[in-house]
Formats: C-alpha cells, structure tokens, sequence
C-alpha cells in the first residue's frame, strides 16, 4: 500500500515562511509527477505545484516567485518551501504523487492534508 506523509504545516505570520514536506511509501515502481494542491472550504482544490521526477515544474501564477518546489528522488520526498506568506494563503495543503504501482500500473495518491494558517 502506498502512503504519503505531510508534514511541516502550521501557524505563521504574514511575511513568514513554512516548509512542507512529503514522504511517499510503499509499492511504488516510478515515482513520477509530484506536487502540492490546497483547499479553502467551500472552493475545490486547485494546484500551488508540481515537479517531475525530471525536475520540470510547474507553478500556479499566485505562488510564484514566492513559493519554490523541489524533491529528492532518493528519498522520495517533495518539499514546497513558502516564503512571503500571505492570509490568503491559507488553506489545507494536499500532496499529491503521480507513479507506476508495482504492477506497474499508473495509479494517484493523495495525502492525508496539512494544515497552513497564516495570520495578518
């Protein structure tokens, strides 16, 4: 079974920075795409970022230049480093992996979700 851990969310100030990381376990053959979505209530979940195992990225036009996203294949992990945080982007956090099972079948995994609040 694969899993993916989220860690490293919580309180921040406006102007603040937060590092989220994101561990993937478990029976996976290629780790492909992986990246970052969020959330508000009452909105659907909209991409902040993703990486290739490549190293291609792609950043949603109201974090960039503020947020960067990276990975260490080896590790299998993605970190989404948030910096000059602001109010709206509050949210909870979703990782999301992209890979080949071990039958190598293309499945998608989401994590569990992490908390990010930023105060004005």
């Amino acid at each position: 079974q694969v899993q993916l851990v989220e860690s490293g969310g919580g309180l921040a100030r406006a102007g603040g920075s937060l590092r989220l990381s994101c561990v993937a376990s478990g029976s996976i053959s290629v780790l492909r795409a992986m990246g970052w979505y969020r959330q508000v209530p009452g909105a659907e979940r909209e991409l902040v970022a993703t990486i290739t195992r490549n190293g291609d990225i792609v950043l949603s036009d109201y974090v960039n230049g503020r947020f960067t996203i990276s990975r260490d294949n080896a590790k299998r992990t993605v970190f989404l480093q948030m910096n000059s945080l602001k109010p709206e982007d509050t949210a909870v956090y979703y990782c999301n992996a992209d890979y080949l099972s071990d039958l190598m079948s293309p499945e998608v995994k989401w994590g569990q979700g992490i908390q990010v609040t930023v105060s004005s």
